[in-house]
């Protein structure tokens, strides 16, 4: 049987969703006026998984410690339908971000979980940042920065309020933090010379999340499809601004006494879809649902769905200008990926061009009824799989990962394959369609160097930066997985709060003190100290 109309519109989750926002926000600024600035010894900015832990870390050696976050939920990424660990090589992964694992693993009566629910990592999140006494205050999305000689003076969010910190963190997706403090930064591909990255740049044809079939990308009139780039591929190795694609992280269920049925979204137009249509009638016989959607099971029935195949949750090519939008533009793009990735689960529920064993799959599934329950079911979290990237003090690149693995300044390790989904989804000489980005290489274990959440020295003093950290394009692609962010972010939680005691620049950190702490807290530095 197929899904029913669920009459909530995308419009009326998104506007439910920006009217709790305004309550959570005129609630908070009531307790912090403009009059007067709050001041904490660390204000991190950003409430993603990264951090939380960069100020767990930070209030753990004693510091006063506000989180603000610009949207209603903590956890970014990890409590916004990623419940499916990227880890790589689990042994490497230590410290408060093990910690976090073992944590979601106790609600489940296990020692350690990898796989969980959205609402049990957010509620493990806010319990951890309650026992340890970090002011959490949601609805604060950033409006300005002060800056004083060179330094991060206040901090004012559209709500009104302000704060004053001897030290700030820029844990968001998006690095406003960073780019009102006037820190370089970039974003998009670099070119294979910039750097001396063979992985650089526009990517040679990959088979990965690629059409296997001839599909052309245009109509019969010549007018190109919906979902195609229009403009020119560019040359192997070329750099370019544009991003990696986004979506969003599905939680669906298999259990009917807790399920949403597929909403019609708004403005539905299955002609949107058509390149899925010609796909599916080529090759749809020999697919199961699993093919164009990758679908991971999680506790109670329910998944974490992402990505799979040449036409699927992501949405390629529209993440490009996300990175230096203004707040207005930035929701437009975030709900034209939901209204994206609504009418895909929907077309497939629904359409009759669609196979009937595929529909049959999908209509067995519905969207998980307690989860994202103030959006609508839907995730709260967009995954901005990559965004601004700091040019800081040491910018990791893709022989860090691959031949000169080992730093000095150790913060922690990555093992995460490099991986970047799709950029651009083109038409080839010949007419027919190909995707265009990919790049899935395995990697050793390497070690994070600190000096890659470090602006440079001249540019700011009283910042550091656990998320949007300094890194090219090929090697962020490995190292932006969650369990590495919170393993930066612990690192940096760590260098704010002595920073913030000692006054001096988070550029004068006392490693060898930095990587003890770490040690002590049973982080990973090196492969040598492997949890096995």
């Amino acid at each position: 049987m197929r899904s029913s109309w669920n009459k909530r519109s995308t419009r009326a989750v998104i506007r439910a969703s920006l009217q709790i926002a305004l309550l959570v926000a005129a609630g908070a600024a009531s307790a912090c006026t403009a009059a007067e600035p709050s001041y904490y010894e660390v204000v991190v900015y950003g409430g993603t998984a990264g951090g939380a832990i960069a100020a767990l870390a930070a209030a753990q050696e004693g510091a006063s410690v506000a989180l603000l976050e610009p949207h209603r939920h903590i956890g970014g990424m990890v409590s916004g339908g990623l419940g499916a660990t990227d880890f790589g090589n689990k042994i490497v992964i230590g410290g408060m971000s093990r910690e976090f694992f073992v944590r979601v693993g106790r609600h489940y009566g296990q020692p350690l979980s990898w796989y969980f629910e959205p609402h049990i990592a957010e509620q493990v999140l806010n319990s951890w940042l309650k026992e340890k006494g970090v002011q959490v205050l949601v609805g604060h999305r950033l409006d300005r920065v002060s800056l004083k000689d060179g330094r991060i003076h206040t901090l004012r969010t559209e709500n009104g309020a302000t704060f004053a910190a001897k030290v700030f963190m820029d844990c968001s997706y998006e690095g406003d933090l960073m780019a009102q403090a006037k820190v370089s930064y970039t974003w998009g591909r670099e070119g294979m010379d910039q750097y001396g990255e063979t992985l650089a740049g526009v990517r040679e044809r990959c088979e990965f999340h690629q059409f296997s079939v001839s599909i052309p990308g245009r109509d019969q009139n010549g007018k190109l499809l919906p979902l195609v780039y229009p403009g020119e591929r560019g040359s192997t190795g070329q750099a370019d601004h544009k991003v990696q694609a986004y979506n969003f992280r599905i939680c669906l269920c298999n259990r009917r006494e807790n399920q949403v049925p597929f909403n019609k979204p708004e403005g539905y137009d299955p002609a949107r879809y058509e390149i899925l249509r010609r796909y599916l009638a080529i090759k749809g016989n020999d697919l199961r649902l699993g093919q164009i959607l990758s679908i991971i099971m999680m506790p109670n029935g329910k998944t974490d769905i992402n990505n799979n195949g040449p036409i699927s949750t992501d949405y390629i090519g529209e993440s490009w200008e996300y990175p230096e939008a203004d707040y207005a533009k930035r929701q437009r793009i975030w709900n034209d990926h939901l209204r994206y990735v609504q009418g895909y689960f929907y077309f497939l529920a629904n359409d009759p061009s669609v196979p009937g064993h595929i529909q049959d799959e999908m209509n067995k599934w519905g969207l998980a009824k307690d989860e994202f329950v103030d959006t609508g079911h839907w995730p709260h979290q967009l995954y901005i799989r990559e965004a601004r990237r700091m040019i800081g003090e040491y910018v990791m690149i893709q022989k860090d990962l691959q031949t000169d693995r080992e730093k000095p300044d150790s913060i922690g390790m990555g093992s995460y394959n490099s991986d970047s989904h799709h950029v651009q989804r083109i038409v080839r000489p010949d007419g027919m369609l190909e995707n265009e980005g990919d790049m899935q290489v395995r990697v050793k274990p390497y070690e994070i160097a600190f000096s890659t959440v470090l602006p440079r020295r001249a540019e700011c003093p009283n910042l550091l930066v656990p998320v949007c950290f300094s890194a090219s394009h090929v090697a962020y692609s490995s190292m932006r997985m969650e369990p590495q962010y919170m393993i930066i972010g612990q690192a940096a939680g760590l260098a704010a709060s002595a920073a913030a005691k000692s006054g001096k620049p988070v550029q004068d950190t006392d490693v060898a003190w930095l990587q003890q702490r770490l040690r002590e807290g049973k982080s990973v530095l090196k492969m040598s100290e492997a949890i096995k």
